[in-house]
């Protein structure tokens, strides 16, 4: 059986997962499996097919990515996230290992595709990636801020502060103290 994978921007938590999944049912495409940013499919879809399913996934903010660089970027982006949301496994390794190791492919060519397709840095996403995940389990209030860094693979929480700080412009306590609530969503950043 020959599968075919199509790669789609702005999957970034399981529930898009489970909105794409539903749109290839709605439109009778079997598939194989699916993650972040990937669906693979059981057949080629006919130029008619695709474009429909790319209406339909417009519709709820995705897009199907066609070119190259656009998906090397995608999967990057969705490591990441994955890095960042999922795995602690990947917490305690070094963020250039682990996209060599996936992607197979030298980390200063996938920084310079990343920093030209997007306008910053894959260290740069991550950071912000991280600073979403970090005021996410604030405004949750169940873990000090300390558990947060130790959870999140700072050293420590004056650290966590200092990285929160020059990102927000505030420091982890005032967010939480302030209530702030000013997340961004991460197919945004």
């Amino acid at each position: 059986m020959n599968k075919n994978v199509l790669y789609i921007k702005n999957m970034v938590c399981d529930r898009c997962i489970l909105a794409v999944k539903e749109v290839m049912e709605k439109n009778h495409i079997p598939l194989h499996n699916i993650t972040l940013g990937e669906v693979e499919i059981e057949r080629k879809l006919s130029p008619d097919e695709e474009n429909i399913l790319n209406q339909h996934l417009d519709k709820l903010g995705f897009q199907l990515i066609g070119d190259r660089e656009s998906r090397l970027v995608n999967r990057v982006k969705s490591l990441i996230i994955k890095s960042v949301y999922e795995d602690k496994a990947f917490r305690n390794k070094n963020l250039s290992e682990i996209l060599k190791e996936d992607l197979h492919l030298d980390y200063s060519h996938l920084s310079s595709v990343f920093t030209r397709s997007e306008g910053k840095s894959i260290q740069h996403y991550q950071q912000e990636v991280k600073t979403e995940r970090i005021k996410e389990l604030l405004e949750y209030d169940e873990l000090s801020i300390q558990e947060i860094a130790m959870d999140m693979g700072y050293s420590s929480p004056a650290y966590l502060s200092t990285q929160f700080k020059k990102t927000t412009g505030i420091t982890p306590s005032q967010y939480r103290a302030k209530h702030l609530r000013s997340r961004n969503s991460l197919d945004s950043i």
